[in-house]
């Protein structure tokens, strides 16, 4: 998680009048800063190259030769750009934080335009420190992407232009047009046909609340050049020329995202999309997550002529990165939010207990695999409310710091329901709400319960996952940004009562689109090839509590979250109707 300190956007003025209320921009984050880090790869072969000296006469330089891939990790707060060496290792890396925007209160936005330059700065200072290592661009054989899930763009299909902000995947804005959708009499056939729930999580939804509030998308609908697409697809667009020009498609595990697909065609289905009312929307063509011809080259900049050839949401991208090939294996990812997946093999599994069924991955020539997932709406965007809006920490790796100064909560119980509650509760009129503050509590309890909330949710994920497969895990790969501090972690373990295994390199969902787009190309042609990428200096964190202790916990926790219920009514019209 990073600093919210930051520069303005250097976008033209235009596009920001355009997108944002003077009250949006009033409440926005930050713009976006970087940071750059690098690590020193193998370099078995050494080429000369020819650079001038400062009388201008060429002179030999010695270039590092090796095979490289490549991948964007474009993410809820930042994007990052990773260059790793074949052992999985990163080589160089650069990070960029970008604007939030808040125009109301449950809505959250971004600027199109500032997702993509934050991803260009990040190619730039990467590749620029990559040559600087003396490294050589032309042996970086491909380049994947992995993105942010459910986030939902459109544009103009003629001109390429944005017609509204992105509507972000925690945005709850269409929290009584869902309320709604579910009292139709064809709502119950929904999770069998996409394997998701109505909920305010989806794009589908969130690309309805546009055709219906934005008179622009109206409009383009109408005049039949409304293109849509989730992250991954407007990057891939602009990435590869853009308008008349860009490559238009996604992958299965974006697409599986969006309430459009059937989960076992993994393609459009006519019921989804007449019920959504999207019909004549231009839909992006879904492709393997892996393949060396479907997703282009990159159009212009230091890759110009680079291939695209790996796509994967990012949580089917830390699936892969953590080599959670199996049926069986599982990992959860601490970011913004929370998401443990767990593969389910190549048939979907329909959860029974308030999972979710999506695509893990779908490697060109190969059965897809599925998995059950369990996603938590706010886990490091909790901390980033104790930085930025509470002030009660100055940097957010210090959460881990301040919660240890106590042995517990205190009796302090935060249900972090800023964007309702995810799986397995699916109840959007919860809000975050604190239990249990009496005259003892300080802030380093509020700091442990806001730990505990992320852990808890967890807790209620794995449970429900044990009852859908019928196996209880006994151990849990996780990464992410929380997954850094060892207090964190080490409450996940006690509060399982299961081993949390972490890798000592957490940049596993880059690294799992840069596997994709590595497979394409034959930099790997198996996944026992990878088999030791990442395997070393692993740390395990083994549970420290009784089976009692946990069961009391987690027992008042399931007692707040029944309290949190029925905050929002969702019972009155939208304002708009």
């Amino acid at each position: 998680m990073g600093s919210s300190k930051s520069k303005s956007s250097a976008m033209p003025s235009r596009r920001h009048t355009f997108f944002r209320s003077a009250s949006s921009v009033a409440k926005a984050a930050p713009a976006s800063t970087s940071t750059s880090t690098s690590t020193t790869a193998p370099a078995p072969v050494k080429a000369k190259a020819t650079q001038t000296d400062k009388s201008g006469s060429p002179k030999p330089v010695e270039r590092k030769r090796g095979t490289f891939t490549c991948a964007i990790d474009q993410g809820t707060t930042s994007s990052r750009f990773i260059i790793f060496d074949k052992s999985g290792t990163p080589v160089v890396s650069h990070q960029v934080e970008f604007e939030q925007l808040y125009p109301q209160s449950g809505w959250i936005e971004h600027d199109p335009y500032e997702l993509l330059k934050s991803v260009n700065l990040c190619i730039e200072r990467a590749t620029e420190a990559f040559k600087e290592k003396g490294y050589c661009l032309e042996d970086i054989k491909a380049m994947g992407i992995t993105n942010q899930r459910e986030t939902t763009i459109v544009w103009d299909t003629v001109t390429g232009q944005p017609l509204y902000n992105a509507i972000v995947w925690s945005d709850t804005r269409t929290s009584r047009f869902v309320h709604e959708l579910r009292k139709r009499d064809d709502a119950d056939k929904l999770r069998e046909l996409c394997g998701l729930p109505l909920s305010t999580y989806p794009s589908s939804v969130k690309l309805a609340w546009m055709l219906k509030h934005v008179p622009a998308v109206t409009a383009a609908h109408k005049a039949g050049r409304l293109s849509f697409g989730t992250v991954d697809t407007w990057l891939l667009y602009n990435l590869t020329g853009g308008a008349g020009k860009g490559v238009y498609v996604t992958d299965p595990s974006n697409a599986s995202r969006t309430m459009f697909v059937n989960i076992k065609t993994l393609e459009y289905d006519e019921f989804l999309l007449d019920f959504f009312g999207v019909k004549g929307v231009n839909l992006p063509k879904i492709v393997p997550s892996s393949d060396p011809d479907e997703y282009g080259v990159i159009a212009e900049g230091a890759l110009a002529g680079t291939r695209i050839a790996g796509c994967l949401g990012d949580q089917s991208a830390a699936l892969v990165g953590q080599q959670a090939f199996s049926p069986g294996m599982a990992k959860n990812t601490y970011g913004t939010g929370c998401f443990l997946l767990y593969n389910t093999g190549t048939e979907p599994v329909i959860s029974k207990n308030g999972l979710l069924t999506t695509v893990g991955y779908a490697f060109k020539g190969q059965k897809p695999v599925y998995a059950l997932e369990g996603s938590i709406a706010v886990a490091g965007s909790a901390v980033k409310f104790l930085r930025d809006n509470l002030g009660m920490i100055k940097h957010s790796h210090e959460i881990g710091e301040l919660a240890a100064k106590v042995e517990n909560s205190g009796g302090v119980v935060f249900v972090t329901a800023f964007s309702g509650l995810f799986a397995p509760y699916w109840i959007d009129d919860a809000q975050g709400t604190i239990f249990g503050m009496t005259q003892f509590t300080t802030r380093e309890h509020i700091a442990r319960a806001t730990i505990d909330a992320v852990c808890f949710q967890t807790r209620a994920i794995l449970d429900a996952m044990g009852r859908d497969s019928g196996t209880a895990l006994n151990a849990l790969a996780v990464d992410g940004g929380m997954s850094n501090s060892d207090v964190c972690m080490q409450i996940q373990a006690d509060i399982l009562g299961l081993e949390i295994d972490r890798p000592q390199m957490r940049e596993t969902t880059a690294l799992g689109a840069a596997i994709a787009a590595g497979f394409a190309v034959n930099v790997w042609s198996s996944f026992d090839e990878l088999k030791h990428i990442n395997k070393d200096d692993r740390t395990t964190f083994w549970p420290k509590t009784t089976v009692a202790s946990r069961e009391q916990l987690y027992k008042n926790w399931q007692k707040a979250v029944d309290r949190s219920r029925a905050w929002v009514d969702n019972s009155a019209k939208d304002d708009d109707e």
